[in-house]
């Protein structure tokens, strides 16, 4: 039984795996299973045998303690998700003229958000 408030083990995959920037079908080949199985998993439809629990573990560079629930990362959230990341690799990428209007864009976007 979960408590309110309290993140079951399948929303704890999915949150770290959407953090980390994966697909299910990346994390599902980066264990070694199917992805219908990480989309079970991620709904509580099934239990993690403890061997896929190290694997999701490895896969998401966390402890197994921490996939679990039964410790916080002191890291936890501040490190850019792969997601964010390889949008920036794809940034870096674009010729100077593109990046500086893109960047202004950025900018003008946050110069908003923090108004509100």
């Amino acid at each position: 039984m979960v408590l309110p408030g309290q993140e079951t083990l399948g929303r704890r995959i999915a949150r770290l795996r959407k953090e980390r920037g994966y697909t299910q079908v990346e994390l599902a080949e980066k264990i070694g299973i199917i992805q219908v199985l990480i989309s079970d998993y991620e709904r509580d439809k099934l239990r993690p045998h403890p061997e896929v629990i190290v694997r999701f573990a490895h896969a998401l560079n966390v402890t197994t303690d921490e996939l679990l629930g039964l410790t916080v990362s002191p890291t936890a959230g501040t490190k850019p998700s792969l997601k964010t990341l390889r949008r920036l690799n794809r940034i870096e990428n674009l010729p100077p003229s593109q990046q500086k209007a893109l960047f202004k864009t950025i900018d003008n976007f946050l110069k908003g958000a923090e108004k509100e």
